[in-house]
């Protein structure tokens, strides 16, 4: 990324909603060395020029194993290998280490997207197979430009994702009223633990953050993968967090506990804001506090959200928890080609029934949301 001049990437990424497709974004995870070949990513990004105006890009790292992605393909893996079919290494379009949907490429918003696409798809499957690589795939995709593209060869292999929406709440009030009465007892309950415990919750958007706290994010981060071992997501280091102050710092919030008598935060959850969308993707905190999780990651990011105009939050990948607090179970797509005809036939000829699975989990899961009907909501507080 530092090859590209970032006025011509951003001319391309800043009418795009996802704000991980920014040029500051991505360069700092291979700045920071979070993203680079020592770790298993290999940028190669694609670029299309004329007349030496940037009319199209694609964010591309070839990949020797599949840790980072979070679409968890290693069965398909395991099929290459019985087969005796290379698998690795492939080629990825993504936001490294990061889970969020909206990938897509970048085109000229007066250019020919279809035209375009086309031709990046192409050059893409061109590059592939002079290089030796066993597929291509692009993960996370944008709905939009899924659907565009899901007849250009590629198997569609939906996943679960989640989602709250915002139908034009005025106060928390408001957010908390479409529960059932036992559920808003209980949300208010794990908001009230907070001052029992003695922390108070703040958000703080882009120049409120202060400079350390971006290191002290990292070291939650780090708390919170530590708890996981061998299952843990730490894929990014001090410098990738601390980077991100000059010129990113205006996409964050950080949704921050203080306890009394600290002046610093004992946790942080880190979210990312543009237009009228914002993503949650990380959290920590020094130790256990009851409820403290709920209120980093979901409360207190919920009521800024209502306070600042946000339309859509979507809270990461993690546990079915988040249906209780009124996230939906959305389904989203990775985009898959393998180069060898039988791998490709392989997944063409079973992803209908794969895709019905998670479809029936998808189900299952919004089935559990703790939404009032009609009558519940008319239900007085004191009921």
């Amino acid at each position: 990324m530092e090859d590209i001049p970032q006025k011509e990437w951003d001319r391309l990424a800043d009418p795009i909603p996802n704000p991980f497709l920014e040029w500051e974004f991505l360069r700092q995870l291979e700045r920071s060395g979070s993203i680079a070949p020592e770790t298993g990513w290999y940028p190669r990004h694609l670029l299309v020029r004329e007349n030496d105006i940037l009319i199209a890009a694609a964010p591309l790292y070839i990949k020797m194993h599949s840790m980072g992605e979070f679409v968890f393909d290693f069965a398909w893996a395991d099929v290459a290998q019985q087969l005796g079919v290379r698998y690795y290494p492939k080629l990825v379009g993504t936001v490294p280490a990061t889970p969020s949907v909206g990938y897509r490429f970048l085109t000229d918003p007066d250019g020919d997207t279809r035209a375009l696409t086309r031709f990046m798809l192409e050059e893409i499957h061109a590059f592939c197979r002079d290089a030796e690589l066993g597929g291509v795939s692009f993960l996370f995709t944008d709905s939009h430009w899924q659907h565009m593209i899901a007849h250009e060869g590629f198997v569609g292999w939906k996943h679960q994702s989640y989602l709250w929406r915002n139908p034009g709440y005025r106060t928390f009030d408001d957010y908390l009223a479409e529960f059932r009465k036992n559920q808003r007892r209980n949300i208010r309950r794990e908001r009230a633990s907070m001052e029992e415990q003695g922390i108070t919750m703040r958000a703080l958007h882009g120049d409120e953050i202060p400079r350390h706290y971006f290191s002290l994010m990292y070291e939650y981060y780090e708390n919170t993968n530590e708890q996981f071992g061998p299952w843990a997501a730490k894929f990014l280091n001090r410098e990738f967090f601390t980077g991100l102050y000059e010129g990113y710092r205006h996409r964050l919030v950080f949704a921050a506990a203080y306890r009394q008598g600290q002046e610093d935060p004992i946790a942080l959850s880190f979210l990312v804001v543009k237009d009228r969308r914002m993503i949650g993707r990380y959290w920590g905190s020094q130790g256990y506090y009851d409820n403290l999780h709920f209120n980093a990651c979901y409360y207190t990011p919920i009521e800024w959200a209502i306070n600042n105009g946000i339309e859509e939050f979507d809270p990461g990948m993690g546990s079915p928890h988040k249906i209780r607090r009124g996230f939906m179970a959305m389904e989203n797509f990775s985009l898959h080609h393998f180069y060898d005809k039988r791998m490709q036939m392989i997944m063409q000829g079973n992803i209908s029934k794969i895709n019905a699975y998670e479809q029936a989990n998808i189900d299952e899961l919004n089935a559990g949301l703790p939404f009032a009907n009609r009558e519940d909501s008319r239900e007085s507080e004191g009921a």
